[in-house]
């Protein structure tokens, strides 16, 4: 039995479709047996991670982070048993962290490394500034890797960095390095990331009718995407996936039928 760590920061107060497609991963480990780690990130949802952002995110207060994760635990039990699942908060151990711990952390990583990511070197050419809190994010990240002993960590393919910072978290502490496991993103309502800072989501708790409505207003090319990602009925997933592959999609049904689909698993 594995242990299959994932992480998700309380940056609202819903969980939208993007952030289901990992869930769902962890509930295919979950079905075979393994041990399902879930990390609520109060500690950094304060600081916000950087990985897909071209200008800083707002900064979230610990009373906003505490409101935000209320219903969390109770939307992730829609797609994973919560009972089954091991549960912490990544202030258990942020909030005892000394200056020099830390301190140890950031010499496993170099300015050149954070400097060369997509996201941090645009934001360098067009002179936006990058505060030193943001580029803690991915070894604190790696460091809840360490702290539950993971064997895997999953998590969407935007988080890659974050999730190779804790193999070389874990290497340090003598721990064996964790494999890792990237999910496809979700485009959202506007062809973007699906993202909540960005307020192109559509959530699993949205009213029947907004949640029907907006996914009817995809775009028709992102179809085949959520049929993918947000669906498990293997067989409706097979017949449209082959429909729109030999070119006989009538999309507007498609997502009338993918809308119904996706309601009836979260309804």
């Amino acid at each position: 039995m594995s242990r299959i760590k994932f992480g998700i920061d309380p940056t609202g107060k819903t969980i939208h479709l993007g952030r289901t497609v990992p869930l769902l991963k962890l509930k295919q480990f979950q079905k075979e047996g393994h041990q399902i780690v879930l990390i609520i990130g109060d500690f950094t949802a304060q600081i916000g991670d950087p990985s897909d952002k071209l200008s800083k995110r707002p900064e979230l207060t610990k009373h906003q982070v505490l409101e935000n994760e209320k219903n969390y635990l109770t939307l992730i039990g829609k797609i994973l048993d919560i009972d089954k699942c091991e549960i912490h908060h990544n202030s258990e151990w942020f909030n005892k962290m000394t200056a020099k711990e830390l301190m140890e952390l950031q010499d496993l990583f170099t300015l050149q490394q954070m400097s060369a990511r997509r996201n941090f070197s645009e934001r360098i050419k067009n002179a936006e500034p990058i505060s030193l809190k943001e580029l803690n994010y991915p070894l604190l990240q790696g460091y809840d890797s360490y702290k539950v002993k993971a064997d895997i960590e999953v998590g969407g393919e935007d988080q890659l960095f974050n999730l190779l910072a804790g193999r070389d978290v874990q290497k340090h502490f003598g721990q064996k390095p964790q494999e890792i496991i990237t999910t496809p993103m979700l485009f959202g309502t506007d062809g973007r990331k699906m993202s909540t800072s960005w307020g192109n989501v559509i959530n699993i708790d949205d009213p029947e009718k907004e949640m029907f409505d907006k996914i009817l207003c995809l775009r028709d090319e992102l179809t085949e995407s959520y049929l993918e990602n947000c669906t498990e009925d293997f067989e409706f997933k097979e017949y449209m996936l082959r429909e729109i592959k030999e070119g006989r999609a009538d999309y507007r049904k498609f997502k009338e039928l993918l809308a119904k689909e996706i309601i009836r698993v979260y309804k």
